[in-house]
């Protein structure tokens, strides 16, 4: 969401693994099958929670920093806000696709070379950004830092599955570590005003190697419990890689650039969309004729991981709700972040309450209900932001949006561990699968999500500023009204009457399109709520099929 979805999420699951308590005969990979390790105290389980949170808030950090300022840091990178969104889209177009190859490098290489090397990778990508200058420089080191994240957000995933027994690593431990990853984005929004006032892009990024120079020792003297490794890695799978990094990167920039150059208007726009079409492509049918491929694309195929990933894609389309719409709304209010402040506060808390809860939950057989509450409190949520107007401010959104934050705390873990028992009941060698499958419906869905929405917010707007404009006409006593209120406030500054007039039609056309966008929000906040009900409704049909099966089949048995 995030990552996940905050775009972090992602990674994570890159610690399946090194998950204990795997059946021998499921253990193909002698380096993803470690034995159980003893347990641990509840001090030294405080902290490597502990450890985990900083290292979540240390990727999440750097990642959300810019994505969350990128107007304010337009002027001290002497660039548009379109030139901006480039570093947004340096920094996903190699990050959505690292996991897949962090696996094998971790199973082959060891979790101890694995975590010195990529916490000290973090950290001199972190010193980069005292260098940058300019906006060129920027997304070099955007891009530079897309890649030294992953391994930074697998290892706050890994520690946080080694405060808990093997009992509870898929449930609490899942909870907890999907939960982290929904507090950066809160918090970013809460530190940046400082942070921007006091030294635009520097001081912004010095926090973050702060935080990584913070997590170098901690990586050293905190250990992590050993696995077995082996030689996993084959040519064959660099060749893959790299291939499957160059289709979801292509993908990565055109869903984040597609909107603002404007899907139809820029040819290279179709060139990347194209280009990644026949990297995929590649990718498949050299997968497909190998003995021992990188992801089994049959078993991605099939009706179940087809459902799961369907599943996953809807909820990250709704979950979009709070990352892409809402805070663009907020922006089109005109409301600065420390007016958003006590609103930050409670999205943070609700986030929290909504990870706590489902680690309570996560029980087996109660996955189908946390999803039912899950959805319903997204659908309320974005419900109630759909009658939003121009007089809005945070308090009115106190409520829905603490609903929209712990749904979507609520709605992953469930799903992540059913799919992640699913594809280690076929073996480990088929985690790398299924993270590919995470990664396509949490890092590509969540661009997708944004780039749907923010495109139908746009046409949206275009249809309700026609209707509006085609009432704006000065014979019209309501309108003429108006256009007198808003001209006469330059009465005493313009003396000629047609330059006045003018002025109060420019301020009139300027509240129209305020106007029309306020609609055009409030439509895509309805069409979220539409998309949630829908896929409650659906997945309440799914239970009640579920349990009249179930019971036809129990009549049958007693019967017989």
């Amino acid at each position: 969401m995030k990552a996940l979805a905050n775009p972090a999420v992602d990674e994570n699951h890159g610690a399946a693994p090194e998950t204990r308590g795997t059946p021998a005969e499921a253990r193909p990979q002698p380096a993803a099958s470690p034995a159980a390790p003893p347990s641990i105290g509840l001090g030294k389980s405080a902290v490597y929670i502990t450890c985990s949170v900083l290292l979540f808030l240390t990727q999440g950090l750097g990642m959300n920093l810019a994505l969350a300022n990128l107007t304010q840091l337009q002027g001290s990178l002497s660039a548009t806000s379109v030139e901006a969104a480039w570093l947004s889209a340096a920094y996903m177009a190699p990050n959505v696709s690292l996991s897949a190859a962090l696996v094998k490098i971790r199973a082959q290489y060891g979790l101890r070379r694995f975590a010195e090397i990529g916490i000290v990778g973090f950290v001199l990508v972190s010193l980069l950004n005292v260098f940058v200058s300019d906006l060129h420089s920027a997304i070099v080191v955007r891009f530079i830092s897309g890649i030294a994240a992953a391994p930074l957000s697998t290892l706050g995933f890994l520690y946080m599955l080694e405060a808990f027994p093997p009992a509870r690593k898929l449930t609490v431990g899942l909870a907890l570590a999907l939960t982290c990853t929904t507090l950066a984005a809160p918090i970013t929004r809460l530190i940046s005003p400082e942070l921007i006032e006091y030294g635009q892009w520097h001081a912004l990024y010095t926090l973050e190697m702060a935080l990584a120079l913070i997590a170098l020792p901690i990586i050293y003297l905190l250990p992590l419990t050993p696995v077995p490794h082996a030689k996993v890695i084959q040519r064959t799978d660099i060749v893959s890689y790299l291939l499957l990094a160059a289709g979801f990167g292509c993908i990565a920039v055109v869903l984040t650039m597609g909107r603002l150059y404007w899907w139809l208007e820029a040819p290279w726009l179709g060139v990347l969309l194209a280009a990644s079409i026949v990297v995929l492509t590649a990718f498949v049918l050299i997968e497909l004729n190998r003995e021992l491929p990188l992801i089994d694309v049959r078993w991605l195929v099939s009706r179940e991981i087809v459902h799961f990933a369907i599943v996953l894609l809807i909820f990250r389309l709704v979950a979009s709700e709070q990352s892409a719409i809402a805070t663009n709304f907020y922006q089109l209010l005109g409301l600065q972040y420390d007016q958003l402040a006590t609103l930050y506060w409670i999205i943070l808390a609700a986030s929290v309450a909504g990870g706590l809860l489902c680690a309570a939950l996560m029980q087996p057989g109660h996955a189908d209900a946390v999803h039912v509450l899950a959805l319903t409190l997204l659908a309320a949520g974005a419900y109630m932001d759909g009658h939003a107007t121009s007089l809005t401010r945070p308090e009115q959104m106190y409520l829905s949006q603490a609903l929209v934050a712990a749904g979507t705390s609520l709605f992953l873990p469930p799903a992540m561990a059913r799919g992640f028992m699913s594809a280690l009941a076929k073996g480990p060698s088929y985690i790398v699968s299924f993270i590919v499958v995470f990664l396509f419906t949490q890092s590509i869905g969540g661009l997708i999500g944004s780039a749907a929405f923010g495109t139908f917010v746009t046409v949206r707007e275009k249809f309700h500023a026609s209707i509006l404009a085609d009432e704006m006409v000065a014979t019209n006593p309501f309108v003429a009204q108006r256009l007198a209120q808003l001209s006469g406030a330059y009465a005493k500054a313009i003396g000629d009457k047609a330059l006045l007039n003018g002025e109060g039609v420019a301020l009139l056309g300027q509240t129209v399109t305020r106007e029309a966008n306020i609609l055009a929000y409030n439509d895509a906040f309805l069409l979220t709520a539409i998309l949630a009900l829908c896929a409650l409704a659906v997945l309440i049909i799914h239970i009640a099929f579920k349990w009249l099966t179930a019971r036809s089949s129990a009549a049958a048995a007693t019967a017989s």
